[in-house]
């Protein structure tokens, strides 16, 4: 689920950072009557309930509680639990941008493939599994949840306003290429004064960042982002675009971007699958209609995504294994996909699955999301992520701010992410 340039986790809201159940201590335990009660950790709503629910109810020995936190909390409190030995729930969601940091302390995982996840390499999107094991793939160390996808959301309304074509299928033809995407963002501000054409410049760049295969790290896991040339192109074609009056100038999952979502101060937003849930929650009922889901600029891609981890500390490691199986099941993924999260199958049946591929959000005008999210997330040249890909995003997003902010030039705002990348790989 959704990587910590940008992502739906870190919309988590006052009422997500709280503990939905407090589990007390976090690893599971045994009751008095010998009953099991395992603990679910992961940052923002995951879909589970209901599962979780059906779950309890097919094996009465185990009770299951969850507990959510804001996503740059949940892996930092993760990172600590590790080191100490002890505090981490019995399952552990970690996020895609996070994985290669705690797959370099694997042995403090349990190998999933010792509970039969080697059976299930087959199920997912090749480039998932192989996120989430080590070692040749003898290391299973994750069960994908889910993969972003990506599309654009857009405001009919706005479009209208502005002379453009409304039909997603004909929105879609207007940007083949991110080129084009900020060239009708041109044509928009032109005509309408009162809104800007996208959220934020960090979000539009990160959706282009996660349409290519070598970002700020190669295959290696060398820093190359100051000599990658789709990351500087990237970053002034979006950086350009702000400064020309394009970005709404909003940070990202914060309440002022919910407000202004609410307040319909954007007409566009780069738009994984997850993303559909935050928006529909935040413009809220009064907006129903109004957005609508067009395919994204230079084919498919892919923006987030998590895995369920099992750590070694906990108690029943072998129930929590099946429970981390269950919840990703293909069933299971099909259900959250059809519920309010909207989260996209990880698995490739899942993917295909008529319960997928016909699934249409209502609220985006009837948009046939199953379709447009599963083709993206086929499509995509996976990105690869290295160990110290967060101590890296986090540079170029706030050097993005500055842009926006009109604190830097694109220029200035480029050498400043560059410099303060660096600053951070040093220590």
């Amino acid at each position: 689920m959704g990587t910590s340039l940008i992502r739906r986790s870190l919309a988590a809201t006052a009422g997500l950072t709280t503990l939905l159940t407090l589990a007390g201590c976090s690893s599971g335990s045994t009751g008095t009557s010998g009953e099991i009660t395992l603990t679910v950790a992961t940052f923002s709503d995951f879909g589970y309930k209901p599962l979780i629910a059906q779950y309890e109810k097919t094996h009465p020995g185990i009770r299951v509680q969850e507990r959510v936190s804001q996503l740059d909390q949940h892996h930092n409190s993760l990172s600590t639990q590790l080191s100490s030995g002890s505090g981490a729930a019995d399952v552990v969601a970690v996020e895609e941008g996070y994985m290669p940091k705690f797959r370099q302390v694997k042995d403090k995982f349990v190998n999933l493939a010792e509970y039969g996840a080697l059976r299930r390499e087959e199920e997912y999107l090749p480039y998932k599994w192989a996120q989430a094991t080590a070692d040749d793939g003898r290391f299973v160390m994750g069960y994908g949840t889910d993969v972003g996808g990506l599309a654009i959301c857009y405001r009919r309304d706005l479009f209208a306003q502005a002379g453009l074509p409304t039909d997603r299928d004909e929105v879609g033809k207007l940007w083949p290429t991110w080129q084009d995407y900020f060239k009708t963002g041109d044509t928009f501000t032109a005509k309408v004064k009162d809104h800007a054409w996208f959220d934020s410049a960090g979000n539009v760049f990160s959706a282009m960042m996660n349409q290519t295969e070598v970002g700020f790290f190669d295959t290696s896991d060398s820093y190359v982002a100051d000599t990658n040339p789709d990351v500087e192109k990237f970053f002034s074609d979006t950086s350009k675009a702000a400064a020309a009056g394009q970005s709404a100038n909003l940070v990202p999952f914060s309440q002022q971007w919910n407000a202004g979502i609410k307040q319909g101060k954007m007409a566009t937003i780069t738009c994984p699958a997850w993303m559909t849930g935050l928006i529909q929650t935040a413009a809220g009922e009064e907006a129903e209609g109004k957005w609508d889901i067009a395919s994204v600029p230079g084919g498919g891609g892919n923006w987030g995504g998590s895995f369920l981890t099992v750590p070694k500390q906990g108690k029943h490691v072998k129930e929590a294994a099946e429970l981390a199986a269950f919840l990703t099941s293909a069933d299971s993924e099909k259900k959250i996909f059809q519920g309010p999260t909207g989260s996209l199958p990880s698995l490739t049946d899942a993917l295909a699955d008529p319960a997928v591929q016909d699934t249409r959000k209502a609220y985006f005008n009837d948009a046939p999301t199953g379709k447009i999210f599963a083709a993206s997330a086929k499509d995509l040249r996976p990105s690869f992520r290295g160990s110290k890909d967060q101590q890296v995003r986090v540079p170029f997003a706030n050097a993005l701010q500055l842009v926006e902010q009109r604190k830097a030039s694109p220029d200035e705002a480029w050498r400043r992410a560059l410099a303060d990348a660096a600053k951070n790989l040093a220590h």
